[in-house]
């Protein structure tokens, strides 16, 4: 490796906060503009109202930002933060960090809920949250050193580019011989050139002796980063136990992080074996309930989705304990040993590759009409080493390849590429052209919003068609679930408040494999309670995978078997345990809905957040072309036939396609209306100064927007 330099050119000592009940009671600033670093107090008003995680984040991001704030622009922010249970390592799923900026993709707020051991260390080194504002011209990277008690600002040259190798090297170089006391936050070259830059967060492996990582991937996050030129943000701290978060009663916490970490070990091996084969047991599922995404989403299954499953990972990933948080018993975060890429700048040599997890089987690999699994880790290997987003990545490409197939654009528009589906080389291709900023992989990384404008305008594509496939809302690519036949999941990525990703609500099963949600009602409910459950893990610094995805054996015989309520009760005697405020389930989602709705304010605030910005391409509600119609016919006719009573005897595919989509889109708007009342919003989907109130986050600023943006309805 080329020599490398960090030279230090601020240096502020602090003295750490005390850990009091999860709080360290203070957020960092550190403005690289002008290099300052300044402390701030987290008031009882901060905590009551926005608890911790992305609620802290999206209060700073708040008073950081005007509405008028693009993502480049040097006040838009990076927060990053863990929450009151995060850095526990009794309690499975308890190392989470939360990250949130203004997107590239979307123009508005993005929050990414990511493992490695940030968060945590942040928080011990005594900040509850991370404020990063500014620019510079100058590669730089900030040390937060709770041990030595100083946070730096390093200039920097000669530091390796691809994530990889540069966490390597930070890792080293700060790690005084103690490699596990490092946490770097990185992005790599292609978050440089590309809209949808991904952050790695490492953990340290002591049995491989590597640096390991996640993601926080979703929107861009890493292209804010690369646009500020920062290198790296390096978090150090030593001493983890129950003690260091100071619960109010540790042997409460005690007692209830043994009993879910217990039931995780008993019964993770006999339902989804994630601490073997994490999230590609998905694979599977998906493919039988014909829900994986398939060529740009136009089909749920593929007979080879088997050589992409769960078996084909359980010989692969290297085995061993593969916790991203010290303890969680999930140990999900998989890897693949000693794997040589056959493109790029790597080629010919041996790798490890943190991954793949589901999300990323299906984007990178069936959505691309790609089965080979071998294929697919490439191509994780570099989006992590560039700094990619995996799922906008597959997404985006995936939709180029479609347009390919039609016709709307040719291998003139892409520089000689054979964008056909399954076509490996021309994906993997499309990666390392992102990111150089080269050729059609260039215009790719603008994401699908942007690709439908460029082929549309440059192209002479059809801008209706490209609208109708183009798989992203409010700028953000679709994650990896298949919608046609679930109202309910429709309305889980269209009203998502950050744009279509499934972390809000995953309710495909309950609604269309289960059909426990027959009326607008009952799916208004579930679209309230779910979003707001989940909310609640991004405010504590937690995972949801030990809530749902391994549970009670007699769950099924619950009352509400879906929401898994002994672990919600658990979730309850955590938060208490450890902040020594009493709460109950409806507590938890109380806490949720104060948030929830300020983001939905603060999409307002950026010009978005009404009806129309809650609207989702027509595949993710059916069938567009005629051969998705014809892969599928007896469930189409049988719906037009059965329960909309249309006599199809005469009519062609097409002219069903037309009638179909009538009723579904009808449907859709109805869903709206349903889930906007049950939330407490207008018809246009703006939350009211009653709900406001009654959720306590009636501030000035936000009740005068409000009352602009209603007036602007009732004119």
């Amino acid at each position: 490796m080329t020599e490398y330099k960090i030279e230090a050119i601020k240096t502020f000592d602090y003295e750490k906060s005390v850990i009091d009940k999860g709080y360290a009671n203070k957020t960092l600033l550190v403005d690289i503009s002008n290099s300052d670093i300044s402390i701030h107090p987290v008031t009882e008003k901060m905590k009551e109202v926005f608890i911790g995680g992305k609620g802290f984040d999206l209060w700073l991001l708040w008073n950081a930002v005007k509405g008028t704030t693009k993502w480049s622009d040097p006040e838009n922010a990076i927060c990053i933060a863990s929450g009151p249970m995060g850095g526990t390592p009794v309690y499975p799923g308890s190392g989470k960090s939360i990250v949130t900026t203004i997107s590239p993709l979307t123009g508005t707020v993005i929050d990414s809920n990511v493992g490695g051991y940030f968060g945590p260390y942040l928080k011990f080194a005594g900040f509850d949250a991370l404020q990063i504002r500014g620019k510079t011209k100058t590669d730089i990277v900030i040390l937060i050193d709770g041990i030595d008690e100083k946070i730096q600002i390093f200039e920097t040259s000669g530091l390796p580019d691809d994530s990889y190798a540069l966490s390597s090297t930070l890792t080293e170089h700060f790690a005084q011989g103690k490699p596990r006391n490092i946490s770097v936050v990185s992005t790599g070259p292609g978050a440089k050139h590309a809209l949808m830059g991904c952050l790695n967060f490492t953990w340290y492996d002591l049995k491989r002796k590597r640096a390991r990582y996640k993601q926080a991937g979703r929107g861009g996050i890493g292209s804010v980063f690369a646009d500020k030129c920062i290198k790296a943000v390096v978090a150090r701290w030593d001493r983890v136990s129950v003690k260091t978060n100071n619960p109010s009663d540790g042997i409460a916490l005690k007692e209830v992080g043994k009993k879910h970490s217990r039931e995780i070990v008993d019964l993770d091996p006999k339902q989804n074996e994630m601490a073997k084969i994490g999230t590609t047991h998905l694979v599977t599922i998906m493919n039988d309930f014909d829900l994986l995404p398939t060529n740009n989403f136009q089909y749920g299954q593929h007979p080879e989705a088997d050589n992409v499953g769960q078996e084909v990972y359980r010989r692969i990933f290297d085995t061993g304990y593969d916790g991203c948080w010290m303890g969680c018993t999930v140990a999900c975060s998989h890897g693949v040993k000693d794997f040589v890429p056959l493109t790029g700048p790597y080629r010919g040599e041996k790798v490890f590759v943190d991954g793949p997890e589901y999300e990323t089987i299906a984007g990178c690999g069936s959505n691309l009409g790609v089965f080979d699994p071998h294929t697919i880790i490439e191509m994780n290997f570099y989006c992590d080493a560039y700094g990619l987003d995996t799922i906008s990545v597959g997404t985006s490409i995936a939709f180029a390849m479609e347009c390919f197939s039609m016709d709307l654009i040719n291998e003139t528009h892409t520089g000689g590429i054979n964008l056909s589906f399954g076509n490996r080389a021309a994906a993997l291709e499309i990666v390392h052209q992102m990111a150089q900023g080269e050729g059609f992989g260039h215009i790719v990384g603008r994401g699908v919003r942007e690709m439908k404008s460029i082929f549309a305008r440059d192209y002479k594509a059809d801008l209706n068609i490209m609208q109708d496939i183009g798989m992203e809302a409010k700028g953000l690519e679709f994650s990896e679930y298949m919608t046609k036949e679930s109202l309910a999941q429709q309305g889980g990525y269209g009203l998502a408040l950050k744009g279509a990703q499934h972390d809000e609500a995953w309710l495909i099963f309950l609604d269309m494999v289960h059909n426990f949600m027959p009326s607008f009602e009952q799916k208004a409910e579930a679209l309230h309670w779910f979003p707001m459950f989940r909310t609640w893990f991004g405010l504590c610094g937690l995972c949801k995978l030990p809530w749902n995805d391994i549970i009670p054996e007699d769950n099924k015989d619950t009352q509400e078997p879906a929401k898994v309520m002994k672990h919600v009760e658990w979730y309850t005697q955590y938060y208490t345990a450890v902040t020594g405020r009493h709460t109950t389930p409806d507590g938890l989602i109380r806490m949720s809905e104060a948030v929830y709705n300020f983001q939905r304010i603060f999409n307002l605030k950026m010009g978005f957040g009404t009806r129309e910005h809650d609207n989702i391409p027509y595949r993710a509600m059916g069938p567009v072309k005629p051969v998705e119609y014809e892969s599928r016919p007896e469930r189409y006719d049988k719906e037009l036939v059965e329960k909309h009573h249309v006599d199809i005897t005469d009519m062609s595919t097409e002219e069903k396609i037309r009638t179909l989509r009538k009723f579904r889109e009808t449907q859709y708007e109805q869903l709206k209306d349903a889930v906007y009342k049950r939330r407490g919003w207008t018809s246009n989907g703006i939350p009211t100064i009653d709900t406001v109130t009654r959720l306590g986050i009636d501030f000035p600023e936000v009740l005068e927007l409000l009352n602009a943006k209603l007036g602007d309805d009732q004119g």
